[in-house]
């Protein structure tokens, strides 16, 4: 079984007065993370999700924001993760 895992950047310019409430309702959002800010009012933004549909849905959020300027995606990569059915092993001898 494969479950993908979807992870992006953006940049997020935001009105500078208002860059600290942005920072937090970003956060607040599920799979997002703004490791960094400037005074200018510039944040970096990470989003994590299982589907690129789930990270454009978080991404058409934070655009919508109260005191978001602009965001651009930076990044986008996609990595499928390989599941192995968990094994029952009880009664077996090794």
């Amino acid at each position: 079984m494969s479950e993908e895992y979807h992870v992006s950047s953006l940049v997020v310019h935001a009105a500078a007065d208002q860059t600290e409430q942005v920072k937090e309702r970003i956060e607040a959002m599920p799979g997002t993370e703004v490791p960094a800010t400037n005074q200018t009012g510039k944040l970096v933004v990470v989003v994590e999700g299982d589907s690129r549909g789930e990270l454009l849905d978080i991404f058409e959020q934070i655009k919508a924001l109260p005191g978001v300027l602009a965001a651009t995606l930076v990044f986008h990569q996609v990595e499928n993760e390989n599941i192995e059915p968990e094994s029952n092993l009880e009664g077996v001898r090794l």
